[in-house]
């Protein structure tokens, strides 16, 4: 039976697990990510983007991070309660010492990021809603990472989602986002079992072709030093939105 993203109990989202075995370090398909990633931001005017939005943010907080170069305010949407309760942990308090390498390699490749981790963060609002029920045209900038196609296990859902995350940002705002390549149902932690839906540069290209201008997908090859996913490797995005 197809799990679809109404299926999952995403509160539940095994927290500590997930960091412990991807971000505790930075790995090198972190680093390539934020590469290719600070070399879009690093075209964009620092703090010219008045309202981003990291769609399904996850504990992830990197891409925050990166954001923080353009971006006056950042909202991080978010449903579930566990990934949303560590993300104000880390705004509103100290964040963990793990993410210093991040933000330093990200300041390295990007200085438009704030000079500090907490100075990065600080325009972070962190919002516990469903990215479903985003307001149309709302953000100049939207990010996205290994969301949409570890929410369901169905195409035409995955593809759903990336349209909504295009449509929560203005015609003419700018996109980011990473893919787990051809990622199956997966666990994290000992037992916990999560949807996947694989998907490749092809059929990435083939739903945001229509949603988008000056798009561009690239991929970078499996990590091994991240645990066996079951994947392929990633895909990463960039592009602007078009109209819809």
């Amino acid at each position: 039976m197809t799990t679809h993203n109404d299926d999952v109990d995403w509160d539940r989202w095994p927290v500590a697990d997930y960091l412990a075995e991807n971000y505790r370090e930075v790995h090198p398909s972190d680093a390539a990510i934020i590469a290719h990633h600070s070399a879009y931001y690093r075209r964009l005017p620092p703090g010219s983007i008045d309202r981003s939005v990291e769609f399904g943010a996850g504990p992830n907080v990197y891409p925050l991070i990166l954001a923080s170069a353009v971006s006056r305010r950042i909202d991080a949407v978010e449903a579930g309660s566990s990934n949303v309760a560590y993300l104000q942990e880390q705004i509103c308090h100290r964040p963990d010492a793990s993410w210093l390498p991040f933000h330093a390699l990200c300041r390295r490749l990007n200085p438009a990021v704030p000079a500090t981790l907490a100075g990065a963060l600080a325009p972070v609002n962190v919002v516990h809603a469903d990215v479903r029920t985003l307001r149309p045209g709302t953000y100049g900038l939207g990010s996205m990472h290994f969301v949409a196609e570890g929410a369901t296990e169905d195409f035409a859902e995955f593809a759903d989602f990336c349209r909504t995350f295009v449509r929560a940002v203005a015609p003419g705002g700018h996109l980011v986002a990473a893919f787990m390549e051809n990622m199956p149902t997966y666990r994290i932690g000992p037992a916990s079992r999560w949807p996947g839906c694989p998907v490749n540069p092809t059929t990435v290209t083939e739903v945001f072709t229509p949603l988008t201008r000056d798009l561009d997908v690239t991929h970078i090859d499996t990590d091994p030093t991240l645990p066996d996913y079951g994947d392929s490797g990633m895909v990463l995005l960039t592009g602007v939105a078009e109209a819809l």
